[in-house]
């Protein structure tokens, strides 16, 4: 597998945390202005617009911006907004990164400042801003040591979600085609993730999860998924839960749907029963009887 860990030093990540805050944007905000600290703004809620070294972006809930030191920015109320924005601001400084002014963080692809966050980054990211609120608002002994660790968290979280998009970039070869693992290394990846798959079928499964579990993007596990087998790795799990459910009608024919369902990882039998018979061509219901007779 084509690799390049970004390993990270006491160096690199040792910052000194400076304040946190929440502000719930309803005015601009007065001031077009830079720090020679690093902010790192979180969009909790609603939508809003930045104004960053002159060029003018919007923002809404699950953006994530990085403002360096020297980066001159604003806030602005969006309008039309159903909802203004929550901004989560984290100050902090004393960090060192490989082909970073000192005290900068890196950018992400292609040198923006802002970040979209997937799913499973924004949920971690919006529970550790919420652990910093609740931990300044407490004041306790430690503070200021629990508020450095919840921040190193934050950072390594965006500093993985970078590396990814290095790998996906470095991984496009020409008219667009991306060429991650060699075979061997796909075949691996393959059986890992099936698995996975076949360890967990019960639970609650996403993209996000099986890619987290794998410490890969959805996009690699999707098109290396794809690429050996001709189908995705939903389809295959569909498909596993599918045959474990009418082996378990086979082996329990008074269980009922519902009972099935929550085995195989349903918590809605309707739901269940309507992937069963797509892919059977027969009802759990229908088939529970003929399995009797």
């Amino acid at each position: 597998m084509c690799r390049e860990p970004y390993d990270i030093t006491l160096g690199d990540l040792n910052p000194r945390f400076l304040f946190s805050c929440i502000v719930k944007r309803t005015e601009d905000e007065t001031n077009y202005h830079s720090h020679d600290f690093v902010e790192l703004v979180v969009i909790l809620k609603g939508e809003g617009k930045f104004v960053i070294d002159g060029k003018e972006v919007p923002v809404r809930e699950g953006n994530l911006l990085i403002l360096n030191p020297g980066t001159h920015h604003r806030s602005l109320v969006q309008p039309q907004a159903a909802c203004p924005a929550s901004e989560c601001y984290l100050a902090f400084s004393g960090v060192e990164f490989r082909d970073c002014p000192p005290g900068a963080l890196p950018l992400f692809a292609d040198g923006s400042a802002i970040l979209r966050m997937p799913d499973k980054m924004r949920q971690e990211v919006f529970r550790l801003c919420a652990a910093v609120e609740k931990e300044v608002e407490a004041s306790r002994p430690g503070r200021y040591f629990m508020l450095k660790a919840y921040l190193i968290q934050l950072i390594c979280l965006l500093i993985r979600e970078r590396q990814i998009e290095k790998e996906q970039k470095a991984g496009a070869g020409q008219n667009g085609q991306r060429y991650i693992f060699k075979s061997a290394s796909k075949k691996y990846v393959v059986e890992r993730i099936m698995e996975y798959l076949e360890n967990h079928y019960r639970e609650k499964i996403s993209l996000d999860q099986i890619a987290a579990n794998m410490y890969l993007s959805p996009y690699y596990i999707s098109r290396i998924f794809k690429s050996e087998t001709g189908d995705t790795p939903i389809n295959y799990l569909i498909s596993l839960r599918m045959e474990h459910a009418r082996d378990l009608m086979d082996a329990h024919p008074e269980m009922s749907i519902q009972s099935v369902a929550s085995q195989v990882g349903y918590e809605d039998a309707y739901h269940f029963s309507k992937q069963f018979k797509k892919y059977f061509g027969l009802s759990p219901l229908y088939y529970k009887g003929r399995a009797r007779m």
